[in-house]
């Protein structure tokens, strides 16, 4: 499946993103080197990808009042899973309170999304494109990433594949910052 869109993601702090990344490497090589290890917002679940003739002024007038208005957010991944009846494995994260508070913050924006497949569930990627045989998919079933962390921005990302993904826009997450 050809995939030319824009994607709305969280990327993961540093301690959180190199664990993921090492998962990656591990078990995908291609996803660890296509994007920063992050949370899915819009693309996969709840919304499509945006169209890529949105011009990154447009996704910024959009977007920006949401991002200072919304704070940084803490997250546990649960266990990990399959996607949606596949083959894919992905750390979900609870679909409630803060997170998706921003995610129906950025579908009702007015940017024109396409329609998804899939409900929202927020997750983060560890293997994606490469099949895994019964042993591997059991010890990414088994993985565990198991501390908080915060989210402080939203990131998005023009994804063509095969080309890498190119980073468009990015937006800190200022609410409930001091305001001078």
């Amino acid at each position: 499946m050809q995939l030319n869109g824009i994607f709305i993601l969280a990327e993961l702090p540093v301690v959180v993103a190199e664990q993921i990344r090492a998962i990656n490497e591990r078990y995908d090589p291609k996803l660890a080197r296509s994007k920063p290890p992050h949370i899915t917002l819009t693309g996969s679940s709840g919304a499509g990808p945006l169209s890529p003739s949105i011009s990154v002024e447009e996704m910024q007038e959009k977007l920006e009042p949401i991002t200072r208005e919304t704070a940084p957010i803490t997250l546990v991944f649960q266990k990990p899973q399959r996607f949606m009846q596949s083959d894919i494995v992905v750390l979900p994260i609870e679909p409630h309170g803060p997170l998706r508070v921003l995610h129906d913050k950025i579908i009702t924006s007015g940017l024109p999304f396409t329609r998804a497949r899939y409900t929202f569930s927020p997750h983060s990627t560890l293997n994606l494109y490469q099949s895994l045989d019964a042993k591997s998919t059991h010890e990414l079933l088994e993985t565990r990433v198991p501390d908080p962390f915060v989210i402080s921005a939203i990131q998005l990302y023009h994804t063509r594949d095969p080309q890498p993904s190119r980073k468009l826009l990015e937006l800190p997450l200022t609410g409930g910052s001091k305001k001078d």
